[in-house]
């Protein structure tokens, strides 16, 4: 089994409609589980339920080479099956710098995004650096499509 930054946890009760597990620290899922109704952020962790259920998780990386290497190891450890009731609903990578994507990182996102069930591919915002609350922030269409895309499949 490949070897990856998130471990697994168990949890028993009622889980949120949405887990948002980060590929590594800084990722971004605190700041979009903010924005996305129902969901929690798992820290670098894959949730897993006890007894028997269904997890649902999006993945969260940078887009810079650590995060995007954080999440290939974890694509490559959820595709390896041994996640008990983990159902992946994609990946979102968050921009880690304005501006156009480098050429060895944008193949590289192409690659991982082969082995997700979806891909949201989310822009720089400057505010989420300056420390404005997601809530306040205007925000990209590629975000809107996010939690349009996530209120679809999480219960309110």
């Amino acid at each position: 089994m490949p070897r990856s930054a998130l471990g697994l946890v168990r949890y028993n009760g009622r889980a949120p409609g949405l887990w948002l597990s980060s590929c590594h620290g800084g990722a971004g899922a605190s700041t979009l589980a903010a924005l996305i109704a129902n969901s929690v952020s798992a820290g670098r962790y894959w949730p897993t339920p006890a007894p028997a259920g269904r997890s649902q998780v999006l993945l969260v990386a940078r887009s810079h080479a650590a995060g995007l290497c954080a999440a290939q190891t974890a694509v490559a450890q959820w595709a390896a099956g041994v996640l008990p009731g983990v159902e992946l609903v994609g990946l979102a990578v968050v921009a880690d710098a304005p501006g156009k994507r480098p050429k060895p990182l944008a193949d590289l996102l192409r690659l991982i995004a082969g082995g997700v069930p979806q891909l949201w591919d989310l822009p720089w915002v400057e505010a989420f650096r300056l420390g404005e609350p997601p809530d306040g922030v205007r925000l990209p269409a590629a975000y809107a499509r996010l939690v349009r895309d996530m209120s679809g499949l999480v219960p309110a």
